[in-house]
Parts: structure tokens; C-alpha cells; sequence
């Protein structure tokens, strides 16, 4: 059996946005499952060409094999699950399941069919 669960972006300031619903085979998951499912989920839409309108964790890197112009190069998925790890872990996002901040990429929590998800993307502060 699988569970669906819904996850948001949201910036501050900004209403949460429904980015992707995630399917999982268990109902007990892990922040790193949370992140390699969401992920994979982006890398699979970008090479597919659809475009993303909302804060992915997906990041545009030259060495990430970002297409040009001239030449269209697919994502390499497992690269980007790589940066989005240390992304999690150096603080430029933060994730809140019911409304509780998960600190640790091994921090486990169930999924039920009212589980809130949300990634919360830190804007750095001009200047500073």
C-alpha cells in the first residue's frame, strides 16, 4: 500500500504553496527519505522539460549539468539530493512537519492522511 503526502513551500511572509504530492511505501519516514523523494521528484520534472514556479530545491549549478543554449544536458538527480542535504543542514531551509521543525536528517515522523509538510526556504538579508 501507498501513502500520499502533500508537501508546501513558503517563504516568509508568503501562504504556503502546494509544490508536489509524494508517494511513499511506508508510513514512517525520515527527513532524508522526505528530501531524496521530493528531489528525485524535481530532478524528473525538469528533465522532462516542465518548468518549476515555486522555490525547488533543485539548484542551478553549471557543474550540475545544467543545459545551455546549444547543448541540453539532463539533471543528475543523485548531485542534486547531495546539495539539497547540505542545503537541510547548513540552514537554508527548514522543514516543519505539524508544525513542528524537524532538526536532523534522521529525525523520523508517521505520514497520515492529515500530516503537514512544509519546507521553509530562508531569504538572506541584504547587506548582511
Amino acid at each position: 500500500m501507498s501513502i500520499e503526502l502533500g508537501v508546501y513551500d513558503e517563504k516568509p511572509g508568503l501562504d504556503p504553496c502546494l509544490v508536489h504530492t509524494l508517494t511513499f511505501l511506508n508510513e514512517r519516514i525520515t527527513v532524508r527519505e522526505l528530501i531524496r523523494e521530493r528531489v528525485y521528484q524535481e530532478v524528473r520534472e525538469r528533465n522532462a522539460g516542465c518548468t518549476i514556479k515555486y522555490a525547488s530545491l533543485v539548484e542551478k549549478r553549471e557543474a550540475m549539468g545544467w543545459e545551455t543554449p546549444a547543448k541540453p544536458q539532463l539533471i543528475d538527480w543523485e548531485a542534486q539530493f547531495q546539495v539539497a542535504l547540505e542545503g537541510f543542514e547548513s540552514n537554508r531551509y527548514f522543514v516543519l512537519v505539524d508544525d513542528r521543525q524537524l532538526g536532523s536528517l534522521e529525525d523520523r515522523f508517521n505520514i497520515t492522511p492529515t500530516t503537514s509538510v512544509r519546507f521553509i526556504k530562508l531569504v538572506p538579508l541584504v547587506g548582511g
